[in-house]
């Protein structure tokens, strides 16, 4: 039965995880963020939510431009080991064979394996509590057309969205996901 509560409750998951990457001055990072959301579709708009002490936090602010993706199920670890360790420390693209390309319209990394992927340029950035929501215009959309049915759903015979539980834990939503077409 549901109660009052001290404790917070932020009952955002299960969700998806998007791929955050950024780069300046040489220096280039990527992590993972549970946080962020589709803001406005004319012009297309995007927000991440990144916390203050990220090593990525400071490479988007100087360089006013992020990436983000979304990877397949089967790259479940490589989203895990980003959003666990720091770019401070090493270089997570070599560390755990992340390949990626040079973005079209901003400086950012692209990476191959992501089924969709926007280019973002800095907009605007605002502190909420310990986190600033970084809030970018995409400039390039990438999707990997063999993995979208005609109508622009998902195929899940190509593709295992992952989805985060929390406590680093994932569900899978594959070709075994029944689907409701209508709710009323």
């Amino acid at each position: 039965m549901r109660k009052p509560t001290d404790q917070p409750v932020i009952h955002s998951y299960p969700g998806m995880v998007a791929i955050v990457t950024a780069r300046w001055n040489e220096k280039q990072n990527v992590m993972a963020a549970g946080w962020h959301s589709a803001l406005s579709m004319e012009p297309p708009i995007y927000g991440i939510a990144v916390a203050k002490e990220r090593y990525i936090h400071s490479l988007i602010l100087h360089s006013g431009a992020f990436g983000v993706h979304f990877l397949p199920a089967e790259r479940s670890e490589w989203i895990q080991r980003v959003g666990r360790t720091t770019g401070r420390e090493l270089d997570k693209f070599s560390t755990f064979g992340i390949e990626y390309e040079n973005g079209l319209t901003v400086d950012v990394p692209i990476l191959t394996e992501a089924y969709i992927a926007y280019e973002c340029r800095l907009i605007d950035v605002r502190s909420y509590g310990d986190h600033d929501w970084f809030v970018g215009q995409i400039t390039q959309f990438y999707r990997d057309d063999e993995r979208f049915l005609e109508n622009g759903l998902p195929d899940f015979n190509r593709l295992e969205i992952p989805l985060y539980l929390g406590r680093s834990e994932y569900a899978v939503l594959d070709a075994t996901v029944r689907r409701k077409r209508h709710f009323w």
